[in-house]
């Protein structure tokens, strides 16, 4: 059991806006069908570059702050107590921002895969997500995709 009102976040080694603190749960719980992870967000700070996946399912629940959700169909400001869904595929594509001087805390839960796919539309990349491989988690341009038959 893992009370959210007592946990200790890390900093997520990543370049600002996207540095926000984050504190696995999963492993934690002992979980092997769900993965989850609480993120704290400062002002101004952003949870991962607008995206979607092929092969992940993710909720987000809001337990502090008022963050902004970016979706397909926009952007809305999401209060405590809030729920999403990022369904497969660009109609889950998301990114939360927090534009507020509080800070905000959200709980991502999400399926896990064996392997997924993540996509960037705003830049144009693709990340490969295998489980258990971290030397195959690359990410790619899409405009440098080649031929199946390319080099065989």
């Amino acid at each position: 059991m893992i009370n959210l009102g007592s946990i200790s976040f890390a900093r997520i080694d990543a370049r600002p806006p996207f540095d926000c603190g984050s504190a696995p749960l999963g492993e934690r719980l002992g979980a092997r069908l769900l993965g989850g992870t609480c993120y704290e967000l400062a002002a101004g700070q952003q949870l991962f570059p607008y995206h979607y996946h092929h092969g992940v399912e993710e909720w987000l629940i809001v337990l502090a702050g008022t963050p902004m959700l970016r979706g397909p169909d926009g952007e809305r400001r999401l209060r405590p107590g809030d729920v999403t869904c990022f369904p497969l595929g660009p109609d889950g594509a998301h990114t939360v921002h927090n534009r507020d001087a509080a800070t905000a805390r959200v709980l991502m839960l999400s399926t896990r895969a064996d392997a997924s796919v993540s996509v960037y539309p705003d830049s144009g990349k693709l990340g490969t997500r295998p489980a258990g491989q971290p030397a195959d988690r690359l990410n790619f341009r899409r405009q440098d995709a080649v031929d199946y038959w390319s080099g065989e």
